[in-house]
């Protein structure tokens, strides 16, 4: 079925796109934490006292670093997660238009986002975790057209409940206590200080070459778990957007579509939940919607008014298709320099579980931009 291969595309689109934030923040982080590490070399030769005093300094400005670290990150995902929220109405929109039965009467309403939507999500406090009540939060503006609004206490939070500004901000504090706790306890059994420098940066280097899958496993103990949680809060965050945008259009056209089928295809196959939930069909609002834990891949898919038997019945096995197609389908689908990596998995895996184990491993990355090229929404027509 067309429309659920769209929203296979569109999730590993996500995904890559994921991927460019995520690198972005990680090496930022990274670069603050590689300072101090650098720092640090040169306190060995010095005298106690001085030694003691320059570590506190050292510290001192990484947890500052770090806090500077954070609001710039803040700041990134609140830019990002409105331009991803526009696209995604728009692509939401027009795939709910796309699967209507030809002569339906019912034409797809268009959703402005308010310029506020991001800044809620990043920053509002929970009352319910995971929780967004989409029908209380539209005002209309014009016939066929609403801006969504997020209100405090109605804000999508990440599935431990924590919003985007307070995971990075308790990172950012966790780990400068975190890093004072390795060097002064390396310090005090005896260690050395070339030690501890290898041990906090690992094979981590300035220029930190690669793509993200390479720079995090070649951290160190001050960057490999903080590199992981970023790209989970990013990944996780990004899903949860996307899924706003479908649910957004979903309530704003209740004569085009009054369920959904819940799509986890690409996510993981140690997901029990989300693999349970495969398939399942749903009233809106009356199920579950991803992402269900973080790192989900899962998606939804409006179902249209007068299609929900042939959405209920339909069995598509995205792997299996893709591998069918040409090589240039192929490569549009997974990125340029993956077509080698996706016929060895095939080879190995068969393509059903190869396009599980591809999105997981895949490192490269799309831009805004580069979504909007590969026309999402209206705005890149």
């Amino acid at each position: 079925m067309s429309e659920l291969r769209e929203i296979f595309r569109n999730a590993i689109d996500l995904n890559r796109y994921s991927n460019s934030v995520s690198r972005r923040l990680i090496r930022a982080y990274n670069d603050t934490v590689l300072d101090a590490v650098d720092q640090l070399r040169g306190i060995d030769e010095l005298a106690s006292p001085v030694k003691a005093a320059r570590l506190r300094a050292i510290l001192a400005q990484l947890n500052d670093s770090l806090r500077t670290w954070s609001g710039d990150s803040i700041a990134t995902m609140t830019e990002e997660l409105q331009g991803l929220a526009v696209l995604q109405s728009e692509f939401a929109a027009e795939q709910l238009q796309k699967a209507l039965p030809a002569g339906a009467a019912a034409t797809v309403g268009t959703v402005e986002i308010s310029p506020a939507f991001a800044q809620a999500v990043v920053t509002s406090q929970p009352t319910v975790a995971g929780v967004v009540n989409l029908s209380d939060n539209f005002e209309r503006i014009a016939r066929n057209a609403v801006t969504f609004q997020l209100t405090v206490g109605q804000e999508i939070s990440l599935p431990n409940g924590e919003v985007i500004r307070d995971a990075f901000s308790k990172m950012s504090e966790r780990q400068a206590e975190l890093f004072s706790v390795a060097v002064r306890n390396g310090l005090l059994e005896g260690e050395s200080v070339p030690s501890i420098v290898r041990r906090l940066k690992g094979r981590l280097t300035k220029a930190q070459r690669g793509s993200i899958n390479t720079i995090i496993a070649g951290g160190g103990q001050a960057t490999s778990i903080p590199n992981n949680q970023i790209r989970a809060i990013v990944r996780t965050s990004v899903n949860q957007v996307a899924v706003a945008a479908d649910r957004i259009i979903a309530a704003e056209n209740p004569d085009a579509t009054e369920k959904y089928r819940y799509t986890a295809t690409l996510d993981t196959r140690t997901s029990a939940i989300c693999r349970a939930l495969d398939g399942k069909v749903f009233k809106h609002g009356k199920g579950p919607y991803p992402p269900q834990h973080f790192n989900c891949r899962s998606r939804y898919i409006n179902i249209p008014i007068g299609l929900e038997k042939e959405f209920e019945e339909a069995r598509e096995d995205y792997g299996e298709w893709l591998n069918d197609q040409s090589d240039a389908v192929k490569r549009d689908a997974l990125g340029p320099g993956r077509l080698s990596m996706w016929n060895g998995m095939v080879r190995k895996f068969g393509p059903s579980d190869a396009i599980r184990k591809f999105v997981a491993k895949d490192g490269s990355e799309l831009t805004l931009d580069q979504l909007r090229n590969r026309g999402y929404g209206t705005s890149a027509s």
